[in-house]
Protein backbone atom coordinates (compact mmCIF):
# COMPACT_ATOMS: atom_id res chain seq x y z
CA UNK A 1 0.00 0.00 0.00
CA UNK A 2 1.11 3.72 -0.26
CA UNK A 3 0.47 5.53 3.07
CA UNK A 4 -0.48 9.76 2.44
CA UNK A 5 -0.46 10.78 5.69
CA UNK A 6 -1.57 14.23 7.20
CA UNK A 7 -0.23 15.39 10.53
CA UNK A 8 -2.61 17.64 11.52
CA UNK A 9 -1.68 20.76 13.10
CA UNK A 10 -4.95 21.44 14.98
CA UNK A 11 -9.05 20.09 14.95
CA UNK A 12 -10.13 19.49 11.92
CA UNK A 13 -12.36 22.28 10.22
CA UNK A 14 -14.64 20.36 8.47
CA UNK A 15 -16.14 22.02 4.97
CA UNK A 16 -13.34 24.23 5.24
CA UNK A 17 -9.42 23.38 5.65
CA UNK A 18 -7.00 22.13 8.10
CA UNK A 19 -3.63 22.72 8.08
CA UNK A 20 -1.15 19.52 8.31
CA UNK A 21 2.11 18.19 7.14
CA UNK A 22 1.82 15.84 4.34
CA UNK A 23 4.08 13.30 3.61
CA UNK A 24 3.88 9.87 1.59
CA UNK A 25 5.43 6.55 3.01
CA UNK A 26 5.09 2.72 1.85
CA UNK A 27 2.84 0.99 3.97
CA UNK A 28 0.23 -2.03 4.41
CA UNK A 29 0.51 -4.20 7.16
CA UNK A 30 2.59 -6.88 6.03
CA UNK A 31 4.52 -4.77 3.97
CA UNK A 32 5.61 -3.08 7.33
CA UNK A 33 6.07 -6.10 9.14
CA UNK A 34 8.37 -7.39 6.65
CA UNK A 35 10.45 -4.24 6.91
CA UNK A 36 10.89 -4.01 10.27
CA UNK A 37 12.53 -7.79 10.03
CA UNK A 38 14.29 -6.80 7.18
CA UNK A 39 15.50 -3.55 9.47
CA UNK A 40 16.64 -6.16 12.46
CA UNK A 41 18.50 -8.50 10.34
CA UNK A 42 15.67 -11.18 9.41
CA UNK A 43 14.78 -12.49 6.58
CA UNK A 44 11.47 -12.89 5.21
CA UNK A 45 9.29 -12.82 1.98
CA UNK A 46 6.41 -10.41 1.28
CA UNK A 47 3.38 -11.10 -1.11
CA UNK A 48 3.05 -7.95 -2.81
CA UNK A 49 0.70 -7.12 -5.15
CA UNK A 50 0.20 -3.57 -6.77
CA UNK A 51 -1.00 -1.61 -9.63
CA UNK A 52 0.55 -0.98 -12.88
CA UNK A 53 0.84 2.45 -11.95
CA UNK A 54 3.85 4.99 -10.49
CA UNK A 55 2.24 4.43 -7.02
CA UNK A 56 3.07 0.81 -7.46
CA UNK A 57 6.75 1.31 -8.71
CA UNK A 58 7.68 3.39 -5.54
CA UNK A 59 6.59 1.08 -3.29
CA UNK A 60 7.88 -1.48 -4.70
CA UNK A 61 11.50 0.13 -5.10
CA UNK A 62 10.98 0.97 -1.78
CA UNK A 63 10.87 -2.43 -0.40
CA UNK A 64 14.13 -3.33 -2.19
CA UNK A 65 15.89 -0.34 -0.39
CA UNK A 66 14.88 -2.05 2.57
CA UNK A 67 16.07 -5.49 1.58
CA UNK A 68 13.06 -7.13 1.69
CA UNK A 69 12.23 -10.25 -0.86
CA UNK A 70 9.13 -9.55 -2.44
CA UNK A 71 6.64 -11.03 -5.34
CA UNK A 72 6.57 -8.65 -8.16
CA UNK A 73 2.91 -9.08 -9.35
CA UNK A 74 1.74 -6.11 -10.55
CA UNK A 75 -2.19 -6.16 -11.83
CA UNK A 76 -3.51 -4.65 -14.59
CA UNK A 77 -6.17 -2.31 -15.37
CA UNK A 78 -6.06 -1.98 -11.29
CA UNK A 79 -4.18 1.10 -8.61
CA UNK A 80 -2.03 0.32 -6.09
CA UNK A 81 -3.79 0.10 -2.65
CA UNK A 82 -3.54 3.45 -1.24
CA UNK A 83 -4.49 4.44 3.06
CA UNK A 84 -4.84 8.12 3.77
CA UNK A 85 -3.82 8.40 7.53
CA UNK A 86 -4.86 11.26 9.71
CA UNK A 87 -2.49 11.75 12.58
CA UNK A 88 -3.58 14.32 15.14
CA UNK A 89 -1.99 16.00 18.38
CA UNK A 90 -1.55 12.96 20.36
CA UNK A 91 -0.10 10.97 17.40
CA UNK A 92 -3.20 8.89 17.23
CA UNK A 93 -3.82 7.82 13.29
CA UNK A 94 -7.31 7.31 11.72
CA UNK A 95 -7.28 5.36 8.31
CA UNK A 96 -9.14 5.71 5.39
CA UNK A 97 -8.11 2.09 2.91
CA UNK A 98 -8.60 1.37 -0.35
CA UNK A 99 -7.44 -2.23 -0.88
CA UNK A 100 -6.81 -1.56 -5.06
CA UNK A 101 -4.66 -4.02 -6.56
CA UNK A 102 -4.25 -5.79 -3.16
CA UNK A 103 -8.18 -7.09 -3.79
CA UNK A 104 -7.91 -10.73 -5.24
CA UNK A 105 -4.89 -12.29 -3.06
CA UNK A 106 -4.81 -16.64 -4.06
CA UNK A 107 -2.54 -19.26 -3.91
CA UNK A 108 -1.09 -18.18 -6.99
CA UNK A 109 0.50 -15.64 -5.17
CA UNK A 110 2.28 -18.06 -3.19
CA UNK A 111 6.34 -18.35 -3.77
CA UNK A 112 7.70 -21.97 -2.75
CA UNK A 113 7.53 -22.69 0.87
CA UNK A 114 10.06 -25.27 1.52
CA UNK A 115 12.45 -22.81 2.93
CA UNK A 116 9.47 -20.86 4.99
CA UNK A 117 9.46 -21.07 9.20
CA UNK A 118 5.97 -19.50 9.67
CA UNK A 119 3.43 -17.23 7.66
CA UNK A 120 2.54 -13.67 9.09
CA UNK A 121 -0.92 -13.10 7.79
CA UNK A 122 -2.78 -9.58 8.07
CA UNK A 123 -6.42 -9.72 8.76
CA UNK A 124 -7.53 -7.52 5.65
CA UNK A 125 -6.94 -9.92 2.63
CA UNK A 126 -9.63 -11.86 5.01
CA UNK A 127 -12.25 -9.09 5.51
CA UNK A 128 -11.84 -8.15 2.01
CA UNK A 129 -14.47 -10.50 0.08
CA UNK A 130 -12.42 -10.74 -3.29
CA UNK A 131 -9.48 -11.87 -1.53
CA UNK A 132 -11.07 -13.98 1.23
CA UNK A 133 -11.66 -17.55 -0.74
CA UNK A 134 -8.20 -16.92 -1.67
CA UNK A 135 -6.95 -16.64 1.72
CA UNK A 136 -8.63 -19.78 3.05
CA UNK A 137 -7.40 -21.50 0.48
CA UNK A 138 -3.54 -20.10 1.71
CA UNK A 139 -4.60 -21.11 5.34
CA UNK A 140 -5.12 -24.84 4.30
CA UNK A 141 -1.37 -24.56 2.21
CA UNK A 142 0.05 -23.49 5.37
CA UNK A 143 -1.77 -26.11 7.58
CA UNK A 144 -1.01 -29.11 5.30
CA UNK A 145 2.69 -27.68 5.57
CA UNK A 146 2.46 -27.13 9.44
CA UNK A 147 3.57 -23.76 9.36
CA UNK A 148 2.50 -21.88 12.18
CA UNK A 149 0.02 -19.11 11.06
CA UNK A 150 0.52 -16.03 13.17
CA UNK A 151 -2.69 -13.61 12.55
CA UNK A 152 -3.33 -10.04 13.33
CA UNK A 153 -7.23 -9.50 12.78
CA UNK A 154 -7.14 -5.96 11.79
CA UNK A 155 -8.91 -3.34 13.07
CA UNK A 156 -12.77 -3.34 14.73
CA UNK A 157 -13.70 -0.62 11.93
CA UNK A 158 -13.24 -3.00 9.29
CA UNK A 159 -13.56 -6.34 11.56
CA UNK A 160 -16.93 -5.30 12.07
CA UNK A 161 -18.12 -5.45 8.36
CA UNK A 162 -17.81 -8.89 8.33
CA UNK A 163 -19.24 -9.74 12.29
CA UNK A 164 -17.67 -11.40 15.05
CA UNK A 165 -19.30 -15.01 14.21
CA UNK A 166 -17.45 -15.27 11.09
CA UNK A 167 -13.92 -13.53 12.50
CA UNK A 168 -14.51 -16.23 15.01
CA UNK A 169 -14.21 -18.78 12.25
CA UNK A 170 -11.30 -17.82 11.29
CA UNK A 171 -9.35 -17.97 14.97
CA UNK A 172 -8.80 -21.92 15.57
CA UNK A 173 -7.10 -21.81 11.99
CA UNK A 174 -4.24 -19.80 13.69
CA UNK A 175 -1.91 -20.74 16.00
CA UNK A 176 -0.80 -17.14 17.03
CA UNK A 177 -3.26 -14.46 17.41
CA UNK A 178 -1.44 -10.59 17.95
CA UNK A 179 -3.97 -8.32 18.28
CA UNK A 180 -4.93 -5.00 20.34
CA UNK A 181 -6.91 -4.39 23.26
CA UNK A 182 -9.68 -2.72 21.30
CA UNK A 183 -9.58 -6.00 18.70
CA UNK A 184 -9.38 -8.10 21.83
CA UNK A 185 -12.24 -6.71 23.54
CA UNK A 186 -14.38 -6.92 20.72
CA UNK A 187 -13.81 -10.47 19.47
CA UNK A 188 -13.58 -12.16 23.19
CA UNK A 189 -16.48 -10.08 24.80
CA UNK A 190 -14.55 -9.43 28.03
CA UNK A 191 -13.64 -5.51 28.93
CA UNK A 192 -10.93 -6.36 31.14
CA UNK A 193 -7.63 -7.87 28.48
CA UNK A 194 -6.32 -10.24 31.00
CA UNK A 195 -9.94 -11.83 30.79
CA UNK A 196 -9.93 -11.73 27.16
CA UNK A 197 -6.91 -13.30 26.79
CA UNK A 198 -8.11 -16.19 28.14
CA UNK A 199 -11.51 -16.14 26.27
CA UNK A 200 -9.15 -16.28 23.04
CA UNK A 201 -7.48 -18.74 24.04
CA UNK A 202 -10.30 -21.08 23.87
CA UNK A 203 -9.55 -20.28 20.03
CA UNK A 204 -5.79 -20.06 19.64
CA UNK A 205 -2.84 -21.35 21.41
CA UNK A 206 -1.47 -18.22 22.10
CA UNK A 207 -2.80 -15.24 22.53
CA UNK A 208 -1.10 -11.85 22.14
CA UNK A 209 -2.54 -8.23 23.18
CA UNK A 210 -0.60 -4.95 22.56
CA UNK A 211 -1.48 -2.68 25.34
CA UNK A 212 -0.12 0.85 23.60
CA UNK A 213 1.33 3.00 26.04
CA UNK A 214 0.29 0.08 29.13
CA UNK A 215 3.28 -2.30 27.12
CA UNK A 216 1.69 -5.80 26.30
CA UNK A 217 0.66 -9.01 28.15
CA UNK A 218 0.55 -12.65 26.40
CA UNK A 219 -0.67 -16.20 27.62
CA UNK A 220 -0.08 -19.69 25.37
CA UNK A 221 -2.13 -22.78 26.75
CA UNK A 222 1.15 -23.91 27.69
CA UNK A 223 2.20 -21.23 30.12
CA UNK A 224 1.26 -18.31 32.70
CA UNK A 225 -0.04 -14.74 31.65
CA UNK A 226 3.05 -12.53 31.83
CA UNK A 227 2.93 -8.91 30.77
CA UNK A 228 5.65 -6.21 29.78
CA UNK A 229 5.49 -2.46 29.90
CA UNK A 230 5.65 -0.08 27.25
CA UNK A 231 9.65 1.17 25.89
CA UNK A 232 9.59 4.90 27.10
CA UNK A 233 9.71 7.12 24.09
CA UNK A 234 8.44 10.39 22.18
CA UNK A 235 5.14 9.45 20.32
CA UNK A 236 5.08 11.36 17.53
CA UNK A 237 2.71 9.29 15.00
CA UNK A 238 1.34 5.81 16.13
CA UNK A 239 0.78 4.38 12.23
CA UNK A 240 3.24 0.95 12.43
CA UNK A 241 3.07 0.74 15.70
CA UNK A 242 1.30 -2.64 16.01
CA UNK A 243 3.28 -3.81 12.56
CA UNK A 244 6.57 -3.19 14.20
CA UNK A 245 5.47 -5.01 17.13
CA UNK A 246 4.87 -7.98 15.38
CA UNK A 247 8.38 -7.93 13.71
CA UNK A 248 10.29 -7.79 16.73
CA UNK A 249 8.09 -10.75 18.50
CA UNK A 250 7.65 -13.05 15.63
CA UNK A 251 11.35 -14.18 15.24
CA UNK A 252 11.90 -14.71 19.06
CA UNK A 253 8.81 -16.41 19.09
CA UNK A 254 9.69 -18.93 16.33
CA UNK A 255 12.97 -19.59 17.90
CA UNK A 256 11.43 -21.27 20.64
CA UNK A 257 12.02 -17.66 23.19
CA UNK A 258 10.16 -17.40 26.74
CA UNK A 259 7.45 -15.14 25.86
CA UNK A 260 8.20 -12.79 28.30
CA UNK A 261 11.76 -12.18 25.79
CA UNK A 262 9.75 -12.25 22.62
CA UNK A 263 6.94 -9.26 24.01
CA UNK A 264 10.14 -7.16 25.23
CA UNK A 265 11.30 -7.30 21.61
CA UNK A 266 8.10 -6.15 20.19
CA UNK A 267 7.93 -3.79 22.34
CA UNK A 268 11.01 -2.42 21.59
CA UNK A 269 11.00 -2.46 18.15
CA UNK A 270 7.27 -0.20 18.32
CA UNK A 271 9.27 2.25 20.49
CA UNK A 272 11.48 2.76 17.22
CA UNK A 273 8.49 2.94 15.03
CA UNK A 274 6.07 5.97 17.10
CA UNK A 275 9.30 8.11 17.39
CA UNK A 276 9.15 8.83 13.45
CA UNK A 277 6.37 9.92 11.22
CA UNK A 278 5.21 6.51 8.92
CA UNK A 279 4.67 2.67 9.68
CA UNK A 280 8.63 2.00 8.25
CA UNK A 281 12.27 2.42 9.95
CA UNK A 282 14.24 5.08 7.87
CA UNK A 283 15.45 3.52 4.65
CA UNK A 284 18.51 1.96 4.84
CA UNK A 285 20.06 1.08 1.31
CA UNK A 286 21.01 -2.19 1.10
Amino acid sequence: MLDVVAILESEIHYASDTRAKISTHGGGAAANVATWLAHTGVESFLIARVGDDAAGRTVLAELDKYGVLHSNNVIKDRSTGVVIVLVDKSGERTMFPDWGANSGLSPADLPPLDDISAIYLSGYPLINPASRTGVLEIIEIAQAKKLPLIFDPASVGVLAEVGIPTVQTWLPKMNVLVLNEEEAHFLSGEANPIAAAKTLLEFSETVVIKRGANGALAQSRTSPLVQVPARETTVIDTTGAGDSFAAGFLPLWISGAPLEEALLAGTATSAQCVAIVGARPLVVNH
